[in-house]
């Protein structure tokens, strides 16, 4: 599942080095948080690896 925002791939990304061990869980914030309690790293990988160009920077919820 591709991300669909840049906000979500970055989050995504900040998420996925955390769960690596690359940075610190305690730094992160609001949505990469609850994407490391809530996705598996394999998940993680595939929201980062989104290629950012033509991406909105965020998305409305509905």
């Amino acid at each position: 599942m591709p991300a669909k925002s840049k906000a979500q791939q970055r989050a995504a990304g900040a998420a996925l080095s955390a769960k690596r061990g690359e940075t610190r869980v305690r730094e992160l914030q609001g949505a990469s948080r609850q994407m490391y309690d809530s996705m598996t790293e394999d998940e993680l990988e595939e929201l980062a690896e989104t290629d950012r160009k033509g991406l909105p920077e965020t998305v409305e919820d509905d």
